[in-house]
């Protein structure tokens, strides 16, 4: 019972807006920097000037820089995912192709039914086998 005398319900819940807020800050200076680090459209110098500018003056930096350049961070963003998404589709692709999972499996499949209907031969079902797995 001492312990809400010492510390009420209000100072509870300032505590816990102070803490979140305190997370939202360091949540929008990680989108902040990702983002200046991200773009591709600034130099070095430019970006080394926005990183300074933050960190000398972290809110009046991060604000400005929202003002500045914050309607293209969605667009530098979803870029980046795109290319990520491309990228992986890519190694799926040739992953799934050297694997063994692509083309060749099929080619053989069709082989394979070739020969049991009796359209190519023993030999001739060989020779084929022999060039897809060797290629």
């Amino acid at each position: 019972m001492t312990f809400a005398y010492v510390y009420p319900i209000l100072g509870l819940f300032w505590t816990i807006l102070e803490i979140f807020m305190f997370v939202v800050w360091i949540w929008l200076l990680i989108m902040v920097f990702g983002d200046i680090f991200r773009s591709h459209d600034m130099g070095g110098l430019a970006k080394a000037l926005w990183v300074i500018f933050v960190i000398i003056f972290p809110f009046l930096g991060i604000f400005i820089y929202l003002i500045a350049r914050g309607g293209g961070m969605h667009e530098r963003q979803a870029q980046a995912m795109a290319n990520q998404q491309k990228a992986f589709e890519n190694y799926v692709r040739q992953t799934a192709g050297t694997a063994g999972g692509g083309s060749n499996v099929d080619a053989l499949a069709k082989l394979a039914d070739l020969k049991a209907s009796g359209a190519i031969s023993d030999a001739e079902f060989e020779a084929e086998k022999a060039k897809l797995i060797g290629s």
